[in-house]
């Protein structure tokens, strides 16, 4: 039916073209691109051999190029590029997607690369060229942010006249076996986890220090009980724009004590700054220094043992009444290893990335402009994650938890 280009050959990346192939009905040509075009072989490679009959090809490109994206764009003609690259490259892809005509879809948003600060305003400024062009870009479809706006949506559809409070609660229950290793990213990872944390509350956003805010939480089904840390998540201020009958919104993750100790000693050895420091003779960043050091996020499927649990709890108004609502998905490291040779964190990233791209390309979703999911009818979407491998359940529950 389409041609897709996918940009990125990390964990994502890698479910993103596994899952593309395995619904070749839609996605009849698939182009995998990277700066490092081995790690695309590798991958079409170890697709073809469970979809053999899938047209699968590779490509270089340096992401940070909008020209070399063009002559890329131009060439294969794509109906849409998926990004799943690093978020210091949507603009220059959303550029190139501009000039060449081609619909656009990430899983993150866009962030500067000298400065730790991720926003929506630069990828929403684009809204206009977009809607001139009778293109569209989808913003966030993957886990946190995608399927949480989707929830959202969905709880504020069929559950609720007006929503009041959200807690949207990340358990990521695995365990890698190293002593610190990051499941995504190390770079973005830390960036994001030492930022101070912001909450909307009373129709603004409340900035308070990184992890000053925990509680404990017990996920269902078996999951266990975490401490989990309030953190500023970029699906909070798309949320907070478009349901403005939200008095407070907030965001949770969990982490490991082993997880939170390494971090400190890493911040009180200077190994989390984004500036470059000289470093014998040489200037380097010593976020990216770190990042050489680290397990590399793709090689953690095989070690990943656990579930992650992801939902949002959702407050509001129902017939005059409040009532709470929990949706939430419970995935197993090992099970999207077997399928896809994956753990959990790039699997929940990977599959919304291809469901959002699949409504685009059937046209249940297809719209000039720029959008976030949640701004989407968020049926078609549900079942598709109960469809492709990332079920999710709905239930009341008596209050929220925190």
């Amino acid at each position: 039916m389409a041609k897709i280009i996918i940009i990125g050959a990390g964990g994502v990346g890698n479910v993103v073209a596994h899952k593309c192939a395995e619904l070749s009905s839609v996605f009849d040509d698939i182009v995998l691109a990277s700066r490092t075009e081995q790690k695309c072989i590798d991958i079409a490679t170890d697709v073809n051999r469970s979809h053999p009959s899938v047209r699968i090809r590779t490509a270089q490109v340096d992401a940070d190029s909008t020209e070399a994206l063009i002559r890329l764009f131009d060439t294969e003609k794509p109906f849409l590029v998926i990004n799943v690259a690093l978020p210091y490259q949507d603009l220059t892809i959303m550029d190139a997607c501009l000039e060449t005509g081609v619909h656009y879809l990430d899983t993150a948003n866009y962030e500067p690369r000298d400065e730790a600060r991720f926003e929506y305003s630069w990828q929403w400024a684009y809204q206009e060229k977009f809607r001139e062009k009778g293109l569209m870009a989808l913003l966030g479809s993957g886990f946190d942010p995608g399927v949480t706006n989707v929830f959202t949506a969905y709880a504020a559809k069929h559950y609720f006249d007006e929503i009041h409070e959200l807690n949207i609660i990340d358990v990521n229950g695995g365990d890698h076996g190293h002593p610190f290793a990051t499941n995504f990213n190390p770079e973005i990872n830390i960036r994001e986890v030492t930022a101070d944390c912001r909450h909307w509350e009373g129709g603004a956003f409340v900035t308070t220090p990184a992890m000053s805010a925990s509680q404990r939480f017990t996920c269902p089904e078996g999951v266990g009980e975490y401490a989990i840390y309030r953190m500023y998540h970029e699906e909070l201020e798309s949320l907070a724009a478009h349901f403005p009958s939200l008095k407070k919104a907030q965001f949770w993750m969990s982490f490991s004590d082993n997880y939170l100790k390494h971090l400190e000693v890493l911040r009180n050895v200077g190994m989390i700054g984004i500036e470059p420091v000289d470093y014998n003779g040489t200037q380097v960043v010593p976020l990216q220094f770190l990042k050489s050091l680290l397990p590399d996020p793709a090689s953690l499927g095989p070690r990943t043992k656990g579930q992650t649990c992801i939902g949002c709890v959702v407050s509001g108004l129902k017939d005059g009444e409040l009532v709470h609502r929990y949706i939430y998905n419970i995935c197993n490291h090992e099970a999207c290893f077997e399928e896809v040779k994956s753990q959990a964190i790039s699997y929940t990233t990977g599959v919304p990335a291809m469901i959002g791209a699949k409504m685009m390309v059937e046209g249940t979703w297809l719209k000039p402009g720029v959008w976030n999911l949640e701004q989407l009818d968020p049926d078609a979407f549900m079942a598709d994650l109960n469809r492709f491998g990332l079920p999710w359940k709905s239930t009341s529950v008596a209050s929220q938890p925190f």
